[in-house]
């Protein structure tokens, strides 16, 4: 398309060939460097608002925004400056269409490329968020699907950079009103929580090929963010498995702190539920392809008791007819310990969805990036330890850490099993039916205490209400595996019903 700047040649390097689109702010231009002899899209601000203060400092927070984040699910900033008191943004050239347009031409995603997508444009978003920039805008608008498949999140006109109290300014609604958080709906201050909230529904129209809400006027659409459930994505598409329904349940929660607690935890959901879908199937499809191979292998699920799938289903029903034979016939029963003994755990697991660490006295956490090898299914292979203390109270620095699981739904377990590379230390159990709580004392209990533990040891359970939160809280350490300090290490929980 033609536009009124074709032609021109920006800073003597950039020359305008044809517009590609236009906005309330600026017009995306296909533009030519001839210093480096390579297609760009060059962003140039409004001649009519270019004498805005405030809209050319946050045409310029863009570029500042963008220019710290380098991943290859972020549309890359190329240049900045100014022409003949025309403000520009020179990025990098994706040569293909919108996720919206891609909604748009096809209606529903095939299964496994909308949690694909949904992924690299959490993987974009993650990177943003660990320069404290939250975007505010996340729409499949804003997403660019490159000549080769991948997604790449642009336009950061409106992020912010995150203050030192964590959220962003208050008072301000910003943000398209489809996927607009109840939060930044009622003008409060947002984090990076908002932005899960955003690709949750993202995620959804991906899957259904429509938004959730639909009223009169823009005012109406956010209101009914604020007041009302999401609607069902297996009721609109039965063939979502339970796996990605529940992630786009848990992304988009009402409020902030029953979504996840950030986008990291999203994403190991998603590339879960990604190798359910692919198994289903029976095989990948377009960008799913790619990004189930870019999957960590601590993420590979399918064959863990927490993911179904046919060979799963087949190897668990195997496993339990081998053990019940061998008990039959030799009359043995596995015996798990509550430090130096205990009795046989009869009852069914409770699916986990997440593992958090808990460290509310006086610290930065405990290396949450590992948290999720406490529920991976693989009891020796992977653990989850924490920070080392000079003694086993901590180093007289704090009362304790913990580690606490969620349940897909609230439950009422009757024992928590625990397994760890090294025995000898103390913890005492707390359940939560909302939350999680971000201090010990809104947690319920003690509901069970594990003393002296062993490397496999079981906690009686007594919960007051179905919960959905269990805090496995550290009181005393053992020596660490590895070293001479102490640390807290976990390689499986498993709560029984």
């Amino acid at each position: 398309m033609p536009g009124a700047l074709t032609g021109t040649v920006l800073s003597e390097r950039y020359r305008l060939e044809q517009k590609l689109g236009s906005g309330g702010m600026s017009t995306v231009y296909l533009a030519r460097d001839e210093t480096l002899e390579r297609w760009v899209a060059a962003k140039v601000l409004h001649r009519e608002i270019s004498d805005q203060p405030d809209q050319i400092e946050r045409f310029r927070r863009e570029a500042r925004a963008v220019a710290q984040v380098s991943h290859p699910n972020v549309v890359a900033v190329i240049d900045a400056g100014e022409d003949g008191g025309r403000p520009y943004i020179v990025f990098e050239y994706c040569d293909g269409e919108t996720l919206k347009e891609r909604i748009e031409r096809l209606g529903k995603l095939p299964l496994d490329e909308a949690a694909a997508y949904a992924i690299e444009v959490g993987r974009g978003l993650q990177a943003a968020h660990a320069r404290r920039l939250v975007h505010r805008d996340v729409k499949p608008q804003n997403v660019l699907i490159d000549s080769e498949g991948r997604a790449k999140v642009t336009d950061f006109g409106i992020a912010r950079e995150l203050e030192q109290d964590g959220l962003t300014a208050t008072g301000r609604v910003l943000g398209t009103t489809d996927y607009v958080s109840p939060e930044q709906a009622m003008g409060h201050g947002v984090d990076a929580r908002s932005d899960i909230y955003s690709l949750g529904v993202l995620t959804y129209e991906m899957l259904t090929g429509e938004v959730p809400f639909r009223a009169e006027n823009l005012v109406g659409v956010a209101m009914k963010h604020v007041n009302e459930r999401m609607p069902d994505v297996q009721a609109k598409r039965p063939e979502v498995s339970s796996a990605l329904a529940a992630v786009v349940e848990r992304a988009t929660e009402k409020k902030p702190d029953k979504r996840y607690p950030d986008m990291n935890a999203m994403l190991t959901d998603l590339e879960s539920a990604l190798e359910v879908e692919i198994a289903r199937a029976g095989r990948a499809t377009g960008e799913a392809t790619t990004v189930l191979d870019s999957v960590p292998p601590r993420h590979r699920r399918i064959l863990t008791s927490r993911r179904v799938s046919v060979a799963g289903i087949l190897l668990v029903l195997a496993g339990t007819a081998a053990a019940l034979l061998i008990a039959g016939l030799t009359g043995e029963s596995r015996e798990r310990g509550n430090g130096g003994g205990g009795t046989d755990v009869t009852g069914e697991p409770i699916e986990l969805a997440s593992a958090v660490d808990f460290d509310p006295i006086g610290g930065d956490g405990e290396l949450p990036e590992e948290t999720d090898f406490a529920i991976d299914g693989n009891q020796s292979g992977t653990q989850w330890v924490g920070e080392h203390y000079d003694t086993e109270l901590f180093g007289g620095l704090k009362d304790g850490v913990g580690l606490y699981v969620e349940a897909e739904e609230p439950v009422t377990p009757t024992t928590m099993i625990v397994r760890s590379p090294v025995g000898g230390w103390d913890a005492e159990i707390y359940s939560a039916a909302s939350g999680p709580p971000e201090t010990l004392d809104g947690w319920t209990g003690p509901i069970g205490t594990i003393t002296n533990a062993d490397t496999e040891s079981q906690a009686p359970l007594e919960v007051p209400e179905p919960s959905r939160f269990f805090l496995l809280w550290f009181t005393k350490l053992a020596s660490a595996s590895d070293e001479d300090r102490f640390r807290p290490e976990v390689s499986d929980i498993e709560l029984v019903s």
